[in-house]
C-alpha cells in the first residue's frame, strides 16, 4: 500500500501515553487501553497489539462481541475502507479469535518477563509468607483455583497490608492453571503474586486489556480484584487514522509474539 505523493504523514504508534481514538466506538483512551489493526501488503488486517508494525494501523476499544457485530454488519470494513480511502482490504473471519489470542499470549509473555526478573512469585508458602510480610503489591488465582486456598492467600495480603476487613483480595485470571503453568514452564501454577509496584501496574494493563476485549467488566462479577477501568463510548461512525512511517507493513511485522 503507498502513501500518496506529497501528503504529510505521522506514526500512530509514537509515545505510549498518547490518546487514540476507537473506529468503532468514537471511544478516546490512553493508546495502551486499545488494541491496533495493521494492514499487510496485501490488504489482511490483523492485529498489532504490541502496536510495532510500521504503516498505517487503525484502534479499537470494543469488546469482542461488539466487534463481531461491527464485522457481521460491515461497520468495521466500512470504517476501515473510509480510513484507507478505499483500499482492498480483507479481514479475517477470525480476527476476533486473533486478537483474543494475541491478547493472551500478550499478558502471559509479559507474566515470564517478571518471572526472569524475580518479581513474579508462585507458590501458595511463599506468596503468603510475602504476603503477610507486606511484600506483594499484585496478587491472581488461576481461573479454576480452589475458594479455598484463594481465600487463605486474600486473607495473608489483607493482613500484611493492614486492609483486614476492607474486602480486598486477588484477581482472579481468565486462564486456568493448565494455560499458566504452560506459559510459564512450571508445574500446577495456580497462585501468582508481584512484589513490585511497577511489574504489577505492567501486567495489570495487559490484563485489563484482554479482560475488557472478553467483556469481563473490571471491578464486575467477572472480574473479581480487578481495579476499575472507564468504557469508551462514542459514534460507531467515527474514525481516527494515521499514516505510519512505512508504506507497506511486512507480514512479518504483525505477528503477536
Amino acid at each position: 500500500m503507498r502513501i500518496p505523493r506529497n501528503e504529510r504523514v505521522s506514526s500512530d504508534i509514537d509515545g505510549s501515553q498518547a490518546e487514540r481514538t476507537c473506529i468503532l466506538s468514537g471511544g478516546k483512551a490512553a493508546r495502551d487501553a486499545f488494541v491496533r489493526l495493521a494492514i499487510s501488503p496485501d490488504g489482511l488486517v490483523l492485529p498489532d497489539v504490541h502496536a510495532r508494525a510500521p504503516g498505517r494501523g487503525a484502534w479499537i476499544g470494543v469488546s469482542r462481541e461488539a466487534l463481531e457485530k461491527a464485522i457481521s454488519k460491515g461497520k468495521l470494513k466500512g470504517a476501515l475502507a473510509r480510513a484507507y480511502k478505499g483500499a482492498a482490504l480483507s479481514i479475517p473471519e477470525d480476527l476476533a479469535d486473533r486478537i483474543e489470542t494475541a491478547l493472551t499470549r500478550s499478558l502471559t509473555d509479559r507474566l515470564g518477563l517478571e518471572l526472569k526478573s524475580g518479581r513474579l512469585l508462585m507458590g501458595s508458602d511463599r506468596i503468603a509468607q510475602n504476603a503477610r510480610e507486606g511484600r506483594v503489591e499484585w496478587l491472581a488465582h488461576a481461573a479454576d483455583a480452589s475458594e479455598d486456598g484463594s481465600r487463605k492467600l486474600d486473607q495473608a495480603w489483607r493482613v500484611g497490608r493492614d486492609e483486614e476487613g476492607s474486602g480486598l483480595r486477588g484477581t482472579r485470571l481468565p486462564l486456568d492453571r493448565d494455560t499458566l503453568s504452560v506459559a510459564l514452564g512450571r508445574d500446577n501454577v495456580v497462585h501468582l503474586a508481584l512484589n513490585d509496584r511497577g511489574a504489577a501496574q505492567r501486567v495489570d494493563s495487559q490484563l485489563q486489556r484482554l479482560l475488557h476485549f472478553q467483556g469481563k467488566v473490571p471491578g464486575g462479577e467477572n472480574a473479581e480484584g480487578t481495579g476499575s477501568r472507564e468504557t469508551p463510548q462514542g459514534d460507531l461512525s467515527a474514525t481516527d487514522m494515521d499514516d505510519g512511517d512505512g508504506a507497506a507493513l511486512g507480514a512479518a511485522a504483525v505477528t503477536t509474539n
